[in-house]
């Protein structure tokens, strides 16, 4: 026999269920932080040094940006199981929110560049710095300062947009709490549990986002 958690109907077996929910949870959001901040940055440069790249791409981060989420993995799920392809729930998870967070990472890169006062970048110019060597030692520096708050902000709000996922059977971390809640009838200690991980999980960066900006700003 099984012991019981607080008298309730929660078993020590359990803690192990939310446990991998906990690790999807996050291997979902280091997958998407990862390949939608390196599409971020390239849709965000393209833009800034394309007008062609500007008028192609912008309708395309303006609906990505405007739709909901779950609609989005709804969407994505459906087209990708009509042709033929039914991918897992984590691919489905990582295609859909690294696109979101490209596209909201494209424009905090593009107003970041944008930033940049354009007598800075003739006076790297006319040191005869060239193209690349302007923005690897000039320009990405600088707009990487203005552009950091806000890219942590994003990547907070895409650790809890992982729960959404679970609308396509996904199972993380609010997914295992939600069939722990149905099996326990423990509504108030499992979500109070899960509330905690995630605030285990988005203030340690969040403190540590302020040290880093900290320093960055006196160098």
């Amino acid at each position: 026999m099984q012991f019981q958690l607080a008298y309730s109907g929660l078993q020590w077996s359990d803690i192990g269920f939310l446990l991998s929910g906990i690790w999807h949870t996050l291997l979902l959001t280091l997958l998407a932080t990862f390949l939608g901040t390196c599409i971020g940055t390239l849709v965000g440069w393209l833009r800034q040094e394309s007008v062609v790249a500007r008028l192609a791409l912008g309708p395309l981060v303006n609906v990505i940006r405007s739709i909901p989420l779950i609609i989005q993995f709804i969407l994505a799920n459906s087209f990708f199981a009509m042709a033929g392809y039914a991918l897992s729930p984590l691919l489905i998870g990582v295609i859909v929110l690294s696109l979101y967070m490209g596209m909201l990472t494209s424009e905090l890169v593009r107003s970041g560049l944008e930033s940049i006062r354009p007598q800075l970048i003739k006076a790297g110019r006319s040191l005869g710095l060239g193209y690349w060597q302007t923005l690897r030692h000039l320009s990405a520096p600088l707009a990487f300062r203005t552009l950091f708050p806000g890219w942590i902000g994003t990547v907070i709000g895409l650790t809890k947009d992982t729960a959404l996922v679970s609308v396509v059977g996904y199972i993380e971390l609010l997914r295992a709490s939600q069939i722990l809640i149905n099996r326990s009838n423990e509504a108030l200690l499992v979500l109070a549990g899960a509330g905690l991980f995630y605030f285990a999980i988005c203030y340690p960066i969040s403190r540590y986002s302020r040290h880093l900006e900290k320093v960055l700003h006196h160098d």
